[in-house]
């Protein structure tokens, strides 16, 4: 608890276009691994375009570690097949919230990250000042697969007595 800096909200928001793995569709489900902790989505039935809008929370010590995000399709008889991964980090993140904004007006955007090969990201991801906090939008492209992105939000939690940023 000592070495804990603070959680990190991850809001799965959806998937777009994503392989099909089935014979017609598949029934993925999202897996985000930072270091040794590791959380999951539920399974969408039938869709290569699921919405999850499901909130996973991971507690952050070392914020140099890369966040993994993989998407696999749910199969009942043999093991899950792998639908894409992608990875980033949330450096950039951190070095907004370390600019203590208070009282800006909502929706200003207070950095943009450009797409690279490095960040898997599909379009420019906004950091934003909404309803009093500071919010991620990442749209994530998948790679090791033919098609795919996820859309994810990140979203900071202090703890009382952490080390803090």
């Amino acid at each position: 608890m000592e070495n804990l800096m603070g959680l990190l909200r991850v809001h799965v928001l959806r998937g777009v276009n994503l392989a099909v793995r089935d014979v017609v569709s598949s029934d993925p489900y999202v897996v985000i691994k930072m270091g040794k902790q590791k959380l999951k989505t539920r399974v969408v039935k039938n869709n290569v375009n699921p919405e999850w809008n499901e909130d996973l929370t991971l507690s952050i010590s070392d914020p140099n570690l890369p966040i993994k995000l993989t998407v696999y399709d749910k199969d009942t008889f043999s093991l899950d097949d792998k639908m894409g991964d992608a990875e980033f980090y949330i450096t950039p993140f951190l070095e907004a919230l370390k600019m203590r904004l208070e009282g800006l007006p909502n929706g200003t955007i207070v950095t943009k990250i450009q797409p690279s090969r490095e960040n898997c990201l599909a379009e420019e991801s906004h950091i934003v000042w909404t309803d009093g906090k500071l919010v991620q939008n990442l749209f994530l492209r998948l790679r090791n697969v033919e098609v795919g992105e996820v859309k994810i939000q990140l979203e900071w939690i202090d703890i009382p007595g952490s080390r803090g940023l």
